[in-house]
């Protein structure tokens, strides 16, 4: 080539396009070595003397060079044009493109100075250059996924940094193109992404694919391929995976999307979008993905030409004529608006200011009208960078189908503040934790600590995270504290008795204030507080519920009058201030917060407040209850545990994001308030906790939270720590991105419906009732009390799971025990169930299965046929809890609609289950309860249920929907949950039985139990280098085993079985490596 003359080289261009750019590469080789760059661009110059600018050498020699004024724009001063080249293979700079350098030029000269730039679809490099030449960037980058257009843009760049006499141009600050501009090939900002390069800015004139050819990216990709491919990939014509997609717009979304991950966070992207879509499907395009964008230029051009294309044609229009304009073909929008409601935007003409629609736009076009289209430049910004960064780090991982539900515009500014950190914490769990970690069922300790560290910053209260019990609603809340305290006589605020059960509402017995404490009178009160302080004064009641008006909340003289009337007469106070309680920066005026901040609570008061105030779901609830008590505190804390059993883990998300964006600002207090110690009761005249609460409550083996030890083994709790799917995470996600979602996609009746007759055979009619909860345990509480309501009898086998023996007995129900057998693996057999429905009257019968907790053992079709057929003929009503089930090792297919077809129709039977371990959710449970007719009327009295959130029910569709229709990636992972679950119970039995324990094999779900049989009646040290020696019992077996090994398990008083302790071995594989080791290790107790 150093010896090829001007003629030589146009000759060799003349055989063919792929001739022409072999010359040109060879060119290019001699432009990028310094000792011959100087002679290669003087050739170039020669060259360009020789062809001129006349568009006629595309056809003669396959190139063109075409010199493009840049002198018309404000701002070149020493730049009046670009020299440039193009080849047939690469598009040829139109109208899009000087409308797009038109829109940049709208922006401040300040925008790209000094900046990181990248342009996508380069092309052959002329607005990449003329940006480095205008605004003096740091760098652009010139990105491409056309090989040849890299080539010819490389060719460009050394064209306009160097003169015709080969001599660098140097700008003000002594810099030629060469130090400003590189060109790449990329599929859009690949190289960026692969070689962690941030941008600053982002611009992009990228073309809309009108009727994407989803084969032609399947093509091998490389500078040799044919120029008529090479040009194609211009329009890059494959599907994009987007929603877009069917507007054209499939390119873009993922241009965006892409840009997200490499833009700083002050970054701006900059795009070039035809209007035929319509203004509100561009803008929604940048607006649902987080980003703020601004029109800044937009224009009219035409389509180009009506040509013959038959085969595009909709059938029902003549196949003669169709428009096109240059390779973008309008057909497919008119068959999209034939099949949906959209309408494109095109115009009549150039001067035409009313849109049409594609489909006139054809008709007016074939009949020899010309028509135009919008084209618009918008400048975008991420609205809140580093969380939207976030979601989209987290979608790219795996969960790009969810992209498509992903909606972050907002009208209201307050709403994004809200629900975008939120949306960014969520992806981070979900990314980063294979599963829900354990948290205390009183609400976790991040939580609480964020409410503490809330009410210090800015109320200067000095409380911490002990003087917190986190409830799921308000309403639970009053009620779990009546439950404890069981008062004879109680005032209640109107607005706060809706919630409560009827019979507390309608009873009577005000003037025998002797009876026993099993019955609970409320009062109403006006909400006003000098009206509630004389009912006070009245009628002495020893529990008393309200809220305050708004202006006596100003001012703390209404609540220290409340304070005082109700110590005179030894009365408990809980004072609601859900309305008053502010999320906010700047939180109103609050005197009972005000006094808080001065003085101690009294310790016969305590604060209720539900948080419902935030932007975005009004019906998502938590609430938390402020003591100052340590022993009233600990108290709540193991009754909402016995009621409830936790409260929803993302509703705590939620509300703690809310808590942390308020106080992740602010440095620490370096002058904070000295904590308070904890009061204790002074009046011996204020009712106590209830007698039988407080008995139960500490016979119930709750689960091990007073210890603040995060190395404590918990293999006494109902939750799975096994990696939940990431089809299950999708759906969570999914069920918080989405706006708008419709009443049909969380009507969860239909999906149950079908879940409780493939699973279970159990049939339902048009007077079947549904009920849902965060959690089986409240729903079954529910069911206790309308047992004791009708005076019947719950009867549970022994072997009951220990949570729902200690919620009934905290609810006063009277329950009978079952006996079972060991030879029967502790199953309720027709001979124990029919004594003991011999000797009780109106009894309920509660049956754990397919899989009973806590052995894992498996009731057959043939033994459920036969205990419902025993239920029958004492007329029991029967509850079949399934909330265990589902992860039967071996397949076990149940058909109670055979049983119960045979038996008499009055038989009620209700079915309890959980969705948690059957959908592999981990700590997101869904509660459901298939009423029998004879029940429904008795449950509605007892209200107070807390529902699940709407996303609940969302996923746990989506969730359902995935089991029925047998999606192959969650089949999996039940499959192989199931696998695992199955091994561990092996290995768990095998180190038990060499450690001295006898075994029960589990043949289903996450729990065993085990007796220590060589340890029971033996003497032991009760910890570890302690000198203290106990008797090892029921009673003691666990304090001892955890003191010794840090494993959390139930003993034998919590699985109703003697001598048998319960293992739960759905641990994090780590956690459960380490419980077999501590486990084997015990042994070693009755050596020392």
């Amino acid at each position: 080539m150093a010896d090829l003359s001007v003629d030589d080289f146009l000759n060799q261009c003349k055989q063919s396009g792929d001739a022409a750019y072999g010359a040109l590469r060879s060119v290019l080789e001699r432009l990028e070595d310094p000792n011959t760059r100087s002679k290669a661009r003087i050739f170039l110059s020669d060259i360009y003397k020789r062809v001129g600018s006349s568009e006629s050498s595309l056809q003669t020699y396959h190139f063109h060079i075409q010199d493009i004024f840049l002198d018309q724009y404000e701002g070149f001063q020493s730049r009046k044009k670009l020299t440039m080249m193009v080849i047939p293979s690469i598009f040829i700079p139109e109208d899009w493109s000087f409308t797009f350098y038109e829109g940049l030029n709208r922006h401040p000269d300040t925008i790209f100075k000094d900046k990181t730039i990248a342009e996508l679809g380069c092309g052959n490099g002329w607005i990449s250059i003329a940006i480095a030449a205008k605004w003096l960037p740091s760098k652009v980058y010139g990105l491409d996924i056309n090989p040849r257009a890299v080539k010819i843009s490389w060719i460009n760049l050394y064209l306009n940094a160097l003169d015709d006499n080969g001599e660098p141009v140097y700008d003000d600050e002594k810099k030629t193109l060469l130090d400003r501009v590189e060109f790449y090939e990329s599929d859009l900002l690949g190289y960026c992404r692969d070689n962690k390069i941030q941008l600053e800015r982002i611009v992009g004139c990228i073309p809309q694919i009108l009727n994407p050819n989803p084969e032609a990216m399947s093509k091998l990709i490389t500078e040799n391929a044919s120029e008529e491919f090479l040009h194609s990939l211009s329009n890059y014509c494959a599907l994009q995976g987007f929603v877009e997609d069917q507007f054209g717009l499939g390119l873009i979304a993922r241009a965006v999307e892409e840009g997200i991950s490499v833009i700083k966070p002050a970054g701006i992207m900059i795009f070039n979008m035809g209007g035929r879509p319509g203004q509100g499907v561009c803008r929604r395009l940048f607006e649902r993905r987080g980003v703020r964008v601004t029109q800044m230029w937009q224009t009219k051009i035409l389509q180009v030409r009506i040509s013959l294309l038959k085969e595009h044609a909709p059938p029902q229009w003549p196949l003669d004529m169709c428009l096109q304009a240059a390779d973008t073909d309008i057909s497919a929008l008119v068959e999209i608006e034939r099949s949906s409601p959209h309408r494109f935007e095109f115009f009549m003409g150039l001067a035409g200011d009313q849109p049409i629609c594609a489909r006139t736009a054809w008709a007016y076009g074939k009949s020899g009208g010309r028509i135009s289209h919008a084209l618009s430049v918008y400048s975008c910004q991420l609205r809140q960078p580093s969380q939207v960064k976030i979601i989209f780090d987290f979608l790219k991982n795996g969960f790009q189908e969810i992209s498509n539900s992903l909606d972050l515009s907002f009208e209201d500014e307050t709403v994004a503040d809200e629900k975008i950190p939120f949306l960014a914490y969520l992806a981070s769990v979900l990314k980063n934790s294979s599963y829900f970690p354990f948290e205390p069922p009183a609400g976790s300790k991040r939580f609480c600590s964020l409410i503490a560290g809330f009410m210090r910053t800015y109320h200067r209260i000095p409380i911490n995270q002990d003087n917190i019990v986190v409830f799921p609603s308000r309403a639970v809340a009053i009620e779990s504290a009546f439950r404890l305290f069981s008062p004879r006589l109680a005032i209640v605020d109107e607005h706060l008795t809706r919630q409560l059960p009827r019979s507390w509402l309608t009873s009577l017995a005000i003037e025998n204030m002797e009876k026993s404490e099993d019955q609970i009178t409320v009062i109403e009160s006006p909400h006003q507080s000098d009206l509630m302080i004389e009912l006070i004064k009245k009628l002495k009641p020893q529990v008393v519920v309200t809220g305050m008006a708004p202006f006596e909340v100003i001012t703390s003289s209404s609540f220290l009058h409340l304070l005082d009337v109700t110590r005179e007469i030894g009365c408990r106070l809980f004072l609601d201030i859900s309305d008053h309680f502010e999320l906010s920066s700047l939180p109103s005026s609050n005197g009972v917060l005000k006094y808080l901040a001065e003085n101690q609570l009294p310790s016969h008061a305590a604060i209720i407040c539900g948080l419902v105030k935030n932007k975005v779901y009004s019906d998502l609830e938590v609430a938390f209850v402020i003591s100052e008590v340590n022993d009233i505190s600990k108290a709540l804390s193991k009754t909402v545990e016995v009621l409830e059993g936790h409260t929803a883990i993302i509703s705590q998300y939620y509300y703690g994001c809310l808590f942390h964006e308020l106080l992740a600002f602010q440095l620490a207090d370096r002058h904070a308030p000295a904590e308070r110690e904890s009061e204790k009761a002074k009046s011996e005249e204020i009712i106590g906790f209830s007698s039988s609460a407080v008995s139960i409550l500490k016979d119930a083996e709750l689960s091990v939270t007073e210890i603040d030890d995060s190395s404590l083994i918990h293999m006494d709790v109902d939750q799975s720590f096994l990696p939940i799917p990431r089809s299950v995470k999708a759906a969570i996600f999914e069920s918080f991105v989405r706006q708008n979602i419709s009443e049909a996609e969380v009507d969860i009746n239909p999906s149950i419906k079908q879940f409780v007759w493939t699973n279970y055979g159990f049939p339902t009619k048009s007077s079947t009732g549904f009920v849902y909860a965060d959690g089986s345990l409240a729903l079954f509480n529910k069911l206790v009390m309308c047992c004791a309501q009708e005076g019947g009898t719950l009867c549970l086998p022994a072997g009951t799971n220990g949570n729902y023996v200690a919620a009934a007995k905290f609810l006063k129900a009277n329950v009978v025990n079952m006996p079972t057998e060991s030879s029967d693996g502790f199953k309720l057999t027709e001979m124990s169930l029919t004594k003991a429905l011999e000797s009780v009257k109106k009894p309920w019968v509660c049956i754990s299965g397919p899989t009973v907790s806590p052995t894992g053992l498996v009731y057959s079709n043939e033994e459920m046929d036969i205990l419902l057929a025993t239920c029958a003929k004492f007329g029991a009503k029967v509850i079949i809890d399934t909330s265990f089930s589902g992860l039967e090792y071996s397949a076990t297919s149940w058909d109670l609609k055979n049983a119960l077809s045979k038996l008499d129709s009055s038989l009620s039977v209700s079915l309890l289950g959980c969705l948690s371990l059957n959908l592999l959710s981990g700590a997101l449970k869904l509660g459901f309860l298939v009423l029998d007719q004879s029940v429904i009327d008795a449950f509605h009295t007892l209200p107070g249920l807390s529902k699940p959130h709407s996303t609940v029910k969302y996923a746990a569709k989506k969730m359902l929907a995935l089991k029925e229709e047998k999606a192959g990636d969650f089949l999996d992972a039940v499959s192989e949950t199931i696998k695992t679950l199955e091994g561990r119970s092996k290995r768990l039995k095998e180190v038990l039985e060499n450690s001295g324990w006898e075994v029960i094999q589990p043949s289903a779900g996450i729990s065993m139990v085990a007796k220590p049989k060589a340890y029971l009646n033996k003497t032991v040290k009760v910890k570890a280098g302690d000198g203290q020696e106990v008797k090892l019992t029921d009673s003691n077996m666990r304090d001892v085993f955890l003191s010794h090994t840090g494993v959390c398990l139930n003993s034998g008083s919590w699985t109703g079985i003697p001598g048998y302790c319960r293992f739960s071995f759905a641990l994090e594989d780590s956690e459960f490596d380490k419980a077999i080791e501590s486990i084997a290790q015990f042994k070693s107790v009755l050596a020392n």
